[in-house]
């Protein structure tokens, strides 16, 4: 009985920890965005002529009842954070806001399925972003490909 048990501690344990690699838990109305940095090198497309590295970590919080949508970079503590306004926030990964004086500072204007989506209009920073995992691995170092995620 206890093997079942210690078998069923490893089971969950090893769930919950892929769960938190993934991002797929996160505080509610809250969602992480990882980027990667081309280092000796430049971008083109997703592709990394250089050494890919870990970027910055951007977090943003949405505020439903205030239709806002908070954001600031993660273990940054020289960048103010900033506020997106006029926001239509269904939860904290599907969301849109309207331009404003906060849109320069974004990476993003609107998240969809906890993804960032892109500017067309080229109002916000340009990013890379990869999977939490991915992540990890360039933040130790370890480079598995010289793409990012999109």
């Amino acid at each position: 009985m206890i093997r079942i048990w210690i078998f069923i501690v490893i089971v969950v344990a090893g769930l919950c920890g892929v769960a938190w690699a993934n991002d797929f838990v996160s505080l509610q109305g809250e969602r992480t965005i990882y980027t990667a940095q081309c280092e000796q090198g430049s971008w083109n497309g997703k592709h990394c002529s250089g050494r890919l590295a870990a970027g910055p970590r951007y977090r943003f919080r949405a505020l439903k009842a205030h239709r806002e949508v908070i954001f600031w970079t993660v273990a940054v503590a020289s960048e103010p954070s900033g506020k997106l306004t006029d926001c239509t926030i269904r939860d904290g990964r599907n969301w849109s806001c309207k331009l404003n004086a906060g849109t320069p500072r974004a990476i993003t204007r609107e998240m969809v399925m906890g993804s960032p989506v892109p500017d067309a209009a080229s109002s916000t920073r340009t990013f890379h972003p990869v999977s939490k995992s991915h992540w990890m691995l360039l933040r130790y170092g370890v480079a598995p490909s010289s793409d990012a995620d999109a």
